[in-house]
């Protein structure tokens, strides 16, 4: 049994353990995504602040000027409609237009979309920019994005999408045989010894155990790592097996319920409904209905959720009269469906705070760790085996 642990934990370190450098590393810078992006991309992602309010300030954005904006969108050959619409929380923000890409765009499997993405300044509504999601690069408004891209799929599309899971997989495998083969002989000494890295004037041992007792350590960390995002990429792969311990609520695509000839709502009176469902709730998305039938979905943080930014409550709204028709609250959600709205703000630190990013952020350095004394492990007895 040892001897299958032993080449499980090998191979898998070894076919995956340079796609999970990157993973982490980038995963690392990823942690800080929207204070880089910021920081790289002033005159893109920030404006000076409405007159009375301060920079950083909390902002409330009316429906009325939403539907101000979505209307002189709409209304330009330039830009049209959005598909989506991100509003600044704060002052200093700016609305974020998203365009799908056209149609037969990105549809190779190693293809990675690239959606539009146009800038507006809340207190005139007027574009100050405009950039490609997706669009690899490492100019100042690309890298942010890249790195995101190669994190998720490693820029290859639906196919990168399932070898991050594949990976992820291989990572929730090795630190499984990697514990097997950790464990000691149940007595103080032998546990002592198997939790602790002393140097001895010994390079060797030294490498071995910061191999060993550091994988200990890291792995409820990692472990957590790897099943968040084998389900941001594979959530097929993962809800049967929570389904199984924790009721999960069945989602299915939702139509608006009104007749087809009403004439439909505008933006302004779905982000109403949205609001009057969440009083508290600070809206953060909309989505627009991509084709007649579909609803307003809309995006609400509601004070207290565990995801920080746009936070996880999704309201669909009637794009026909304005009746809300399925609303997602994680703050009332069954057991398993709570499960899976946690595992974002854990995979990224935000659960805890400032914290708790900071630590995410020094997490992602722990598969190169892992990686450079393993492979110096796997040299060292390749060696020796050789010899004999």
């Amino acid at each position: 049994m040892k001897r299958l642990a032993r080449v499980v934990h090998l191979w898998t370190g070894l076919i995956f353990g340079a796609i999970l450098v990157v993973l982490g590393l980038t995963g690392s810078v990823l942690s800080w995504i929207h204070e880089l992006d910021s920081m790289l991309n002033p005159g893109l992602l920030h404006v000076a602040p409405p007159a009375g309010m301060r920079d950083g300030q909390p902002m409330r954005i009316e429906p009325a000027q939403v539907q101000a904006l979505e209307r002189l969108l709409a209304g330009d050959a330039r830009y049209g409609t959005p598909s989506m619409l991100e509003l600044p929380g704060h002052a200093g923000g700016v609305f974020v237009a998203w365009y799908r890409p056209a149609a037969g765009a990105g549809k190779a499997a190693t293809a990675t979309a690239v959606t539009r993405q146009v800038m507006l300044d809340p207190a005139n509504l007027t574009v100050v920019g405009e950039r490609n999601w997706g669009e690899a690069g490492l100019t100042r408004p690309l890298l942010m994005p890249t790195l995101f891209h190669v994190h998720r799929y490693l820029v290859a599309g639906e196919t990168g999408k399932v070898v991050v899971a594949v990976t992820g997989v291989s990572l929730a495998l090795a630190i499984l045989t990697g514990m097997f083969l950790w464990w000691p002989r149940m007595t103080r000494s032998a546990i002592w010894h198997a939790l602790t890295v002393r140097h001895g004037g010994s390079w060797p041992r030294f490498n071995f155990q910061l191999h060993r007792a550091g994988g200990f350590f890291a792995a409820p960390l990692l472990l957590i790592m790897a099943l968040s995002g084998v389900y941001f990429n594979m959530p097929q792969w993962v809800k049967p097996v929570v389904a199984v311990f924790l009721p999960l609520t069945p989602v299915s695509k939702v139509v608006n319920k009104s007749a087809p000839a009403r004439v439909g709502i505008g933006v302004s009176a779905a982000l109403i409904a949205a609001q009057t469902r969440f009083p508290e709730g600070r809206v953060s998305r909309i989505s627009f209905p991509p084709d007649a039938g579909q609803p307003f979905e809309i995006r609400v943080r509601q004070p207290g959720e565990l995801r920080q930014g746009p936070g996880a409550t999704r309201i669909s709204v009637d794009a026909g009269d304005g009746s809300v028709l399925r609303v997602i609250d994680p703050e009332r959600a069954r057991g398993g469906d709570k499960l899976l709205s946690w595992l974002f703000p854990l995979h990224t630190g935000e659960a805890f705070g400032l914290a708790g990013r900071i630590f995410v952020s020094l997490v992602g350095f722990l598969p190169l760790m892992f990686f450079v004394t393993g492979l110096v492990i796997w040299v060292k007895l390749r060696r020796k085996a050789l010899m004999y």
